[in-house]
């Protein structure tokens, strides 16, 4: 089976089977691309599919992401992948295997030893961050960047109430609204890059005006023209 034709029977186990689950498609985590991240109430579980035409060529690196951001992952092996799938990843990681005739739980998954909170509320909106901030009656923080606020956030927060907490915004994250409105902070350090760009396209631009004018066409006495 492909990948796209493994999706809709996941999904449709994961619903009948996971309880409350909200399913994020393609989240970047790190140097991989998650291809399903499910969010279920205090915690996160990564899902990596493997179809029957995909190798394990990438797989060692996926772990390690997976690893940082999911409190459980499993792998989802086409049929074709069964007998040597297990051979690929971690024991704590559960095994999925998609079937013509649907999905089979061949080994559960066990809690992640590798789950940092750190990796885990960089998934979070600029918005969420601040409300987060608002529910914890923490400060606003209004002019500091991403990073500030996550380290703040880590320190004055207990990190069970604070998982939870940001699952539920997840789970009522809204799509259809632009998030990452840059703070004051940000938008002054994107202003001083792109004053940085406009000189250096300006220094590249004068150096090219310096070589053209030492290309000259001159022709005068003792001289010949340039083909």
């Amino acid at each position: 089976m492909l990948d796209q034709e493994m999706r809709e029977p996941l999904f449709d186990y994961l619903d009948e089977n996971f309880g409350k689950i909200r399913i994020l498609e393609e989240k970047v985590i790190q140097g991989s691309r998650a291809d399903v991240l499910g969010v279920l109430d205090g915690y996160f579980t990564g899902f990596e599919i493997k179809s029957d035409r995909d190798s394990y060529e990438r797989l060692k690196t996926q772990v390690k992401d997976y690893d940082r951001f999911c409190d459980f992952c499993y792998i989802v092996a086409g049929a074709s992948h069964r007998k040597h799938v297990a051979e690929h990843v971690p024991e704590y990681w559960g095994i999925l295997v998609v079937t013509e005739d649907g999905v089979e739980m061949e080994r559960g998954a066990d809690d992640n030893p590798h789950a940092e909170l750190e990796w885990q509320i960089t998934l979070m909106w600029k918005r969420e961050l601040h409300q987060l901030l608002e529910m914890n009656n923490c400060p606003k923080y209004a002019d500091k960047s991403r990073k500030f606020i996550c380290g703040k956030l880590l320190e004055k927060v207990d990190h069970g109430l604070l998982k939870k907490q940001m699952t539920d915004l997840i789970f009522e994250r809204d799509y259809t609204v632009f998030d990452e409105q840059p703070t004051i902070a940000e938008k002054k350090e994107r202003q001083k890059k792109a004053v940085k760009i406009r000189k250096a396209r300006s220094r590249k631009g004068k150096a090219a005006d310096r070589a053209r004018a030492h290309t000259t066409h001159y022709i005068g006495p003792g001289r010949k023209r340039r083909k």
